[in-house]
Parts: structure tokens; sequence; C-alpha cells
């Protein structure tokens, strides 16, 4: 788990299946309890990383696009 603001973030689980789904790419996994659930892949480092966050090198939290979207 990768998202930033995610409780489970630093966490690592059982890797099931990443499959598109609900319109977006979807992660599934099983939980400490054994319960399969799914994330949006973006969130894990299944994802291909942003080149954004890439180049910022933890210099920048925000986008110049995400911004002026505000």
């Amino acid at each position: 788990m990768t998202h930033p603001f995610h409780p489970w973030r630093g966490r690592e689980f059982v890797f099931v299946v990443a499959r598109r789904t609900w319109s977006e790419d979807r992660v599934f996994f099983f939980d400490e309890d054994g319960v399969q659930r799914s994330l949006p892949r973006a969130w894990t480092d299944a994802a291909n990383v942003d080149p954004f966050v890439a180049l910022a090198a933890g210099r920048s939290p925000f986008r110049v696009e995400d911004l002026v979207v505000l």
C-alpha cells in the first residue's frame, strides 16, 4: 500500500490478481483476516510510477495542473 493517506500505508498483503473493474485498474488481495479485498492499482506499488512523482523526488507534493483545478 503506497497511498500517502491510507491507514494501511506501508503494509504488505498477499496479492491475488490485478484487473480492470468498476472502470479502473484494481488490485485484489487478501487482508490479515483472509478476506479478499480490492483497491485502485494506483494506490499500490503494482502501478507504474507517476513521472511527476519520480522527478519531484519529494520536493513538491502538488502538481500545477492539480492546483489549477482547485
